[in-house]
């Protein structure tokens, strides 16, 4: 199994971890509500999970501009 670590805003890969047994309260993913699970962690058929978080580019373009948090999508 790899867990890849993509920004969700604008798809850059940002590492990975390549494990055959991932501890997942180790990267504390069981202080995670269902819901915050559901939006960030997408399972792979083939086994890996992609994990949804912010790069510091787009971390800081929604610092300068925080009226991006209300939009789906701010990256054209």
């Amino acid at each position: 199994m790899t867990m890849i670590y993509l920004c969700k805003h604008c798809g850059q890969k940002l590492g990975s971890i390549q494990q055959h047994m991932i501890d997942l309260s180790i990267l504390g993913f069981d202080q995670l509500s269902v819901k915050d699970k559901e939006e960030m962690i997408v399972y792979k058929p083939n086994g890996d999970m992609h994990i949804k978080v912010i790069c510091e580019d787009c971390q800081d373009t929604l610092g300068q501009h925080p009226h991006y948090h209300e939009l789906d999508f701010f990256i054209q």
